[in-house]
């Protein structure tokens, strides 16, 4: 006799997660977080030609690489994406992603709007999360605390965010991260997540 029993329950599928928004809005901030609570997810490492900053660990936080070891990443398309960022290259690694992928787990990577938009191209499946300031003035006020760029640097990030901010609508969901409630940001990021895997019909990445 034929078992016609129906199994229900949410889909399992793993997740793209892209979390993006302008410079200053803190997402390395939101990811060490994830981290620091021991989410379940692959945290993509992206690759950089930028020069560590004194608190950052080699394949931790960056893939410190040269530019012409950049450049070699590109011409073998082993990039998922890559842009220049104000005057450095950044890429994910493509291979990275998709071992994670196989493994079953959900994949969290942390690019910007312009990369954001090239993952959603390659993959329509990705979830797109725009990560923000509660204003534009906390937002001017953040960039200015970091004092880790120059007053004309300062300018070309604050004028790019609000370029930025126009591109709200090619994204899935925004997420506001106010001051000292880091923890609130992550609770309803990882809600989101949740809510995905109870799709009726689930995402399923394809790269």
């Amino acid at each position: 006799m034929t078992d016609h029993t129906l199994e229900f329950g949410p889909a399992q599928a793993p997740l793209l997660i892209i979390i993006s928004g302008p410079s200053g809005v803190g997402k390395d901030s939101v990811l060490q977080r994830m981290k620091d609570r021991d989410l379940p997810f692959h945290f993509v490492v992206t690759a950089t030609t930028r020069p560590p900053r004194p608190e950052e660990q080699e394949g931790v936080d960056y893939i410190f690489v040269g530019r012409e070891e950049f450049a070699h990443m590109i011409d073998q398309n082993e990039l998922l994406e890559y842009a220049l960022v104000y005057g450095d290259y950044k890429g994910i690694p493509k291979a990275q992603v998709r071992k994670a992928l196989q493994s079953g787990k959900d994949v969290v990577m942390r690019v910007d709007v312009q990369g954001a938009a090239t993952v959603r191209k390659i993959s329509p499946e990705a979830i797109l999360i725009f990560l923000t300031t509660a204003s534009e003035e906390e937002l001017v006020q953040r960039l200015e605390n970091r004092k880790t760029e120059s007053s004309e640097d300062l300018k070309l990030r604050i004028a790019t965010a609000r370029q930025e901010f126009k591109r709200i609508a090619e994204f899935d969901y925004i997420v506001v991260n106010r001051d000292n409630a880091l923890d609130e940001t992550v609770d309803v990021i990882k809600a989101i997540i949740d809510a995905e895997h109870h799709r009726v019909q689930p995402r399923r990445v394809n790269l």
